[in-house]
């Protein structure tokens, strides 16, 4: 019997990218519903692991939207009969200095698809997921664990997943269901520059120093191995853990750490 994997966000980045690697080891043993906006990029996709010899299915779907996360899972199962794992990776960046943002209709979107997406597949896919002691990932980010300075937004969403997923886990102990949370520093990925600006256009750049991004290869291997040994959490770097508990004895520290991650002419003034 085919173990059927669910990833949002499944068209680029790190959800591609899981798919891939999980194809790659996996082969004939896996079936991938891989969901996004862009049924182009996600076909692509798709082809690469059917190429490593995982079943597909392709689903265009918008994370904002409550019927296409239902309709998603109501598809997986309506192919596959079953659903082992999901990970719930769809999400949106965002960069802005709040005093600088006029319209906060940008931010409601953002909380739309980063938190509500994650709850609406969760939720629609508990049923199969308690039935197979299955797997939940939740793709977070260290801007779910530390406040970064331009990303009032976009923290907003990551540590509403946080507690989310957290108060999940324990609910889901005695069903079997693990819950496994991600905290990614920054990836080297394109999501900062599609993310928001200020005025809720597409960024087009991005507002942190990239020069020491981890590979999307990495980030997506410590994903997989954390989702496969039923861990709580995986926190990816060094810096990453360093700060979580710093913040417990030395915010001001972890503080300037954050303004440190920030591009110098994007900073607060």
């Amino acid at each position: 019997m085919k173990r059927v994997v669910i990833v949002t966000g499944g068209s680029d980045g790190i959800g591609a990218e899981i798919a891939r690697q999980l194809a790659a080891r996996d082969g004939a043993a896996i079936a991938l519903v891989l969901a996004a906006r862009n049924q182009g990029p996600l076909e692509l996709v798709a082809g690469q692991c059917r190429a490593l010899g995982a079943e597909t299915l392709t689903v265009a779907f918008d994370a904002g939207r409550h019927d296409d996360c239902r309709r998603l899972v109501a598809q997986a199962v309506e192919r596959f009969g079953r659903i082992d794992v999901l990970v719930n990776n769809a999400g949106r960046s965002a960069h802005a200095l709040f005093e600088e943002v006029d319209d906060l209709a940008w931010y409601e979107e953002l909380m739309r698809v980063n938190v509500w997406g994650s709850v609406w597949c969760t939720r629609a896919a508990l049923p199969q997921l308690k039935a197979s002691r299955g797997a939940i990932v939740a793709v977070s980010s260290l801007a779910g664990l530390v406040g970064v300075p331009g990303r009032t937004a976009y923290c907003a969403t990551k540590f509403a997943m946080s507690g989310f997923f957290e108060a999940l886990r324990a609910e889901m102990k005695d069903h079997g269901v693990s819950v496994t949370t991600a905290y990614p520093g920054v990836v080297a990925t394109r999501i900062r520059y599609r993310g928001f600006n200020a005025r809720g256009e597409e960024a087009g750049a991005s507002a942190l120093k990239e020069e020491r991004a981890m590979p999307v290869e990495e980030c997506a291997r410590l994903i997989v191995r954390a989702m496969e040994r039923r861990e709580r959490e995986v926190v990816m770097t060094t810096q990453g853990r360093l700060g979580r508990w710093l913040k417990l004895i030395a915010p001001g520290v972890v503080e300037k750490m954050a303004l440190a991650a920030v591009k110098d002419d994007l900073r607060p003034q």
